[in-house]
């Protein structure tokens, strides 16, 4: 995701795939196994999330819990959104986009265009 590091983006996996808040130890230890991170590491990668607006966070006891400030689909959307805010001319981009995707991926669009305009 765009603006996010290889490590912020393994946390935001994690988060994504609970269905609970989770404390810095248990992002920790729900992080796949191919490196060990320490602890003040996941604390640091979740407060910057945090400040991104990545995360919402709630003090319970001592600890923080964290949680997904959006969906991964929502995520994907402000990503896209961004980069075509960004791009300095939004409507090539898209024209470009729209050549590069699926008969399905059209449909969709199709679908949720006509929606969005309430024709659906």
């Amino acid at each position: 995701m765009l603006g996010l590091g290889e490590l912020e983006l393994k946390v935001m996996d994690v988060l994504w795939a609970a269905d609970e808040q989770l404390r810095v130890r248990d992002v920790l230890d729900q992080l796949p196994a191919e490196r060990e991170f320490a602890y003040t590491t996941i604390m640091t990668v979740l407060d910057r999330l945090h400040d991104k607006g990545w995360v919402g966070r709630a003090r319970t006891g001592r600890a923080y819990g964290y949680w997904p400030a959006r969906s991964r689909e929502e995520a994907g959307a402000h990503v896209l959104r961004e980069v075509l805010d960004s791009s300095g001319d939004s409507e090539s981009v898209l024209l470009h986009f729209a050549a590069s995707v699926s008969e399905r991926e059209s449909e969709l669009l199709r679908r949720a265009l006509e929606k969005g305009r309430g024709r659906a």
